[in-house]
């Protein structure tokens, strides 16, 4: 039987095979999402085709169905529109039977015109990688055996074929919604599920990539690791590569008597990081109020309740828990303030309806009640939040 050019042990199988799959995982977080789905970044050309050759022999997916699914996953994220996930169709469909959904989706005429726009349209497209999809894996099992040997070439090609259904349509869009630890209290269910994203490519951080989109960095913490920016970051250095836009960083100056419409942009931009230190700001005041509450109401779920208060969307809590929270505010007015104007600050980046002026106004008038409240955490925060600056 055929051994193949290459005669290597077990071991040197599985090394080559876990080579081949992870540069199939670079080019899926690369080139399919952060450049061809969220345009974060920019691609020579000798690159960018590498990556479509690549991705048409080990997958054999279409470029223009997977920005399209994935775009479409990012505008309706957690509704029945949602083309994948967890919270609509329970996290053992998506994780095991991830591939299907994408392939359903992929078969709607709707998603493909309304979100695969911008997509390759050339010659090599038309002809060869959309109509001969299956072409490309069907090579790629003939280089394998013939690389590797028949019953070799055949395994590691089978491992290759399952490698992106299960790590990138299961465990992300599956796991990456269901379990894990959030950095951004962003408005769907999305979370980080390690810190260090090496297996995945940096896909492991999920919630950093739902809360900037468009950041071509994954990673936003001093201790996680993207290995699929570091790669883009070579890239740059080669000139095959140029980044677009990342995590933006909050900028401070000195606090303006009166915000304006600079203050409102910087403000909504690094809404998070404002998020943050509201919660850090009040954090005495919310455990001062919960101690006063606790002596009057042993029943009082008292670590729900601290998550409560932090939480920017509270109707993700059962309605029973949020009639209790809301019993405990009646009962302590400095915390009902507190929530009042943490909710007040949240609907300023919220609304969609509002003018710029009226924003602006809205937030004037946000700064001048903290300021008024006779609470010195929150006079304080409104003076930090006069500082943030673009």
């Amino acid at each position: 039987m055929w051994s193949g050019l290459f005669d290597l042990p077990w071991w040197g199988n599985v090394l080559v095979l876990l080579a081949l799959t992870h540069v199939t995982i670079a080019s899926v977080t690369i080139f399919l999402h952060r450049h061809q789905a969220h345009r974060a970044l920019e691609l020579h050309p000798i690159a960018s085709h590498f990556f479509r050759w690549w991705l048409w022999m080990s997958t054999g997916m279409v470029t223009k169905e997977w920005a399209a699914i994935h775009r479409k996953h990012h505008a309706k994220c957690e509704t029945a529109e949602d083309p994948h996930s967890p919270k609509v169709f329970g996290i053992n469909r998506v994780l095991w039977g991830g591939v299907f959904l994408y392939v359903k989706e992929s078969r709607n005429k709707e998603t493909m015109e309304r979100y695969g726009h911008g997509t390759p349209d050339d010659w090599m497209e038309r002809h060869v990688y959309t109509p001969g999809q299956k072409v490309g894996i069907v090579l790629m099992l003939a280089i394998d055996m013939a690389l590797f040997g028949v019953v070799p070439g055949a395994l590691m090609w089978g491992v290759q074929m399952i490698w992106i259904p299960f790590w990138a349509a299961g465990v992300i869009n599956g796991l990456g919604h269901f379990w894990g630890y959030r950095n951004y209290d962003c408005v769907d269910a999305s979370t980080n599920l390690l810190p260090w994203g090496i297996l995945i490519g940096g896909e492991e951080l999920h919630n950093n990539h739902h809360s900037f989109a468009t950041s071509a960095k994954l990673s936003a913490k001093w201790y996680e690791f993207d290995i699929g920016w570091m790669y883009i970051r070579i890239m740059e250095m080669l000139g095959l590569a140029k980044v677009k836009k990342t995590i933006p960083r909050p900028k401070f100056a000195a606090a303006k008597s009166v915000v304006d419409l600079d203050t409102l942009q910087a403000i909504v931009t690094h809404r998070y990081d404002v998020m943050r230190r509201y919660a850090n700001s009040v954090k005495g005041v919310y455990l001062e109020e919960i101690a006063k509450l606790a002596q009057s109401d042993r029943k009082l779920d008292l670590k729900q309740l601290r998550r409560w208060l932090n939480a920017e969307r509270t109707e993700a809590f059962p309605a029973m828990l949020q009639q209790q929270f809301e019993k405990a505010l009646a009962d302590s007015p400095r915390l009902q303030q507190l929530v009042t104007m943490k909710q007040e600050l949240v609907a300023i980046w919220a609304r969609s309806s509002a003018s710029r002026d009226q924003l602006v106004k809205q937030l004037q008038d946000w700064c001048v009640r903290a300021e008024a409240s006779g609470i010195r955490q929150l006079e304080e925060f409104s003076m930090r939040l006069r500082s943030y600056a673009i």
